[in-house]
């Protein structure tokens, strides 16, 4: 590390102001921070000096997704497998979904950071690392097979109408991967609904043994709710591609179909364990939000007059994106609420809404991603709300 250090420093002066290479500026200083934590301080004035920034933020929550990210690769190629009806062993089941994920996270890089690196290059100023996130996360939202070339045009998409152009890193009114994610939603409905099965159903890469399956259709276990008449209120019973039943173990553990982060809430637990821990991410959002989707699943199964409102609270906290939401989506600090109040009000609409668009809206049984774009507007008035609501009552306290 100290050659490479070393390195750095003699070259870095033909990217400083009078340079050869000085309109690369930006970029060296966005490689150079990436690799090493910058050693200048600030010498006046009241600032906090602490070893937090916005690169070591980002790389905990970063690390916090591995495990959804592990076990999502694995799951891709545990459906494919199931689905030709072979079992190739553990390595090549994990080697499969791997290959089919990496263009995707290459891909979602490749156009998201080099937007960022033109941006600040056209603007001189400082790379921020705010995509380090989004650019991991979006290829965890979506379907395995969703086309390279859509992700490319969505991520750009994204990045230039829902952060860049409202100032950048920190700025943004909306989470950036939703907003990829919303793109596709709207611009490709019948790829993106979330009520086809989504399993990788072509072998690209000859890596696998045994018949391979041009093409496979059916539908998820929220796609099955969706659809289910009223005549199976009490006998419904969600079923995996091969038509045999899902038990809540097999939701919880992830073997189900689905987009590739989001299946394993135990690997989602894990890294939201880890976010707390080490207090990146706000508990009080993720537990409101789990509180407003069990309070409104409650509220259903009162009514309980199509199979949607009758699904137990279990299943529906398991299924579909509710637990990648609430632990990676949720607690974005930029988009969420920011008062510790606001936190809580913010959280229990998330879920609630999630759920009441689940049961109530048949066309899209998924529900979480609209209900966090909804909320990322409300956010701003929530805190507003709460922090006017704590000086009313400090100025009647203190005309007492």
């Amino acid at each position: 590390m100290k050659a490479l250090r070393n390195y750095l420093d003699k070259i870095k002066p033909a990217f400083e102001e009078g340079g050869k290479l000085a309109m690369f500026q930006s970029v060296f200083e966005g490689v150079e921070t990436f690799l090493f934590v910058p050693n200048t301080t600030s010498k006046t004035g009241v600032h906090i000096h602490d070893s937090i920034d916005s690169k070591r933020t980002m790389t905990m929550v970063i690390i916090a997704l591995v495990p959804a990210l592990l076990f999502g690769m694995h799951n891709v190629g545990y459906q494919h497998y199931l689905a030709i009806g072979t079992d190739p062993g553990f390595l090549m089941t994990f080697i499969f979904g791997f290959l089919a994920v990496l263009p995707k996270l290459i891909v979602s890089y490749a156009v998201g950071l080099g937007i960022e690196f033109a941006v600040a290059q056209v603007k001189k100023e400082e790379i921020q690392e705010g995509f380090l996130v989004s650019g991991i996360l979006i290829p965890m939202i979506i379907p395995v097979d969703t086309p390279l070339w859509m992700i490319a045009i969505a991520t750009a998409f994204a990045v230039i109408f829902a952060k860049e152009v409202f100032g950048g890193t920190g700025y943004n009114v909306f989470n950036v991967a939703l907003v990829t994610r919303a793109f596709l939603f709207f611009a490709y409905p019948a790829a993106m609904s979330g009520d086809q099965v989504w399993v990788r159903t072509s072998d690209t890469f000859g890596i696998g043994a045994g018949t391979v399956v041009d093409s496979f259709s059916g539908a998820t276990p929220l796609g099955q709710i969706s659809v289910a008449g009223k005549e199976m209120i009490g006998n419904f019973q969600t079923v995996d591609i091969l038509q045999q039943p899902i038990g809540l173990w097999d939701m919880f553990i992830g073997l189900i179909p689905g987009s590739i982060g989001e299946t394993s809430v135990l690997a989602i637990l894990l890294g939201a364990a880890f976010l707390i821990l080490t207090r990146v991410a706000s508990w009080k959002i993720i537990v409101s939000v789990f509180v407003g989707g069990a309070a409104m699943t409650a509220i259903f199964n009162l009514i309980g007059t199509t199979v949607a409102m009758t699904v137990s609270l279990l299943e529906q906290l398991f299924l579909g994106g509710f637990a990648f939401g609430a632990v990676f989506m949720a607690t974005d600090p930029v988009t969420g609420a920011r008062t510790e109040t606001g936190k809580y009000i913010y959280g229990l609409l998330i879920g609630a809404l999630a759920i009441i668009i689940r049961v109530l809206n048949p066309g899209y049984p998924e529900g979480m991603m609209l209900a966090i774009l909804l909320m990322n507007v409300f956010a701003p008035l929530i805190d507003y709300y709460v922090v006017e609501s704590n000086i009313n009552r400090r100025l009647k306290r203190a005309m007492k």
